[in-house]
């Protein structure tokens, strides 16, 4: 069952470490600490991507701002409270470390999880269709992650009719993205959104499969 969790749940990064590791947490001895991995696109552009690693892995490698870091983990999700409100956090947990040789793309992730929201779709003003899903991806220990997922054109197209409580197995890359959000008081600031750009999408209840080959480089809107 904990190897079915863990294959649901798949994710291959390699990048380069942009700041410096800050203490987040201690459970049972074990310390973690977080920082943010500079992974390179296919463009001249890069996505600064959330990292939680455990002390007993850093063990094994000596991280500091620069240093190129490959590892297998799962794309994980938290409530936090913030100005006493409840945030949905994302965050990359590391389980292993990989040699830098055997990468053959730095940014890869394979879901399988439940459509748990309903999709939203929607054509920006350049006549890009996107649709944004919610993907809940079971975990061990009776917990689950709550996976913000966005499909383009094709893609998009034909996920807008999934419902609540749709199986789907998805494979994409995680994609950092600047939004700006007015506040009450008509302050303008600039947040970053984290989320799953898909480029394959198969469904539970039929053998097929549908690729992306548009630019999905484009995150415009």
């Amino acid at each position: 069952m904990i190897n079915e969790l863990q294959s649901s749940n798949k994710v291959i990064l390699q990048g380069e470490v942009a700041n410096e590791l800050v203490f987040s947490h201690e459970i049972y001895g074990e310390s973690f600490y977080e920082f943010n991995l500079k992974v390179k696109r296919l463009s001249d552009t890069y996505d600064l991507i959330p990292v939680t690693i455990s002390n007993r892995i850093m063990q094994d490698i000596d991280l500091y701002p620069g240093v190129t870091f490959s590892f297998e983990g799962q794309f994980r999700s938290y409530n936090k409270l913030i100005d006493g409100k409840s945030k949905l956090m994302l965050t990359v947990f590391v389980l292993q470390l990989l040699n830098d040789q055997d990468i053959v793309c730095p940014n890869e992730i394979e879901l399988t999880g439940y459509i748990c929201k309903e999709p939203i779709y929607r054509v920006t003003p350049f006549k890009r269709e996107i649709c944004d899903l919610l993907l809940a991806v079971n975990r061990s220990y009776n917990k689950s992650d709550y996976l913000p997922c966005i499909a383009w054109g094709r893609n998009a197209r034909y996920v807008r009719n999934f419902a609540i409580g749709d199986k789907i197995s998805v494979v994409g890359r995680i994609q950092s993205r600047e939004y700006s959000k007015k506040l009450d008081d008509g302050q303008v600031i600039t947040k970053v959104a984290f989320e799953v750009s898909l480029s394959k999408i198969t469904t539970d209840k039929e053998n097929e499969y549908h690729n992306f080959f548009e630019d999905s480089e484009v995150i415009t809107g």
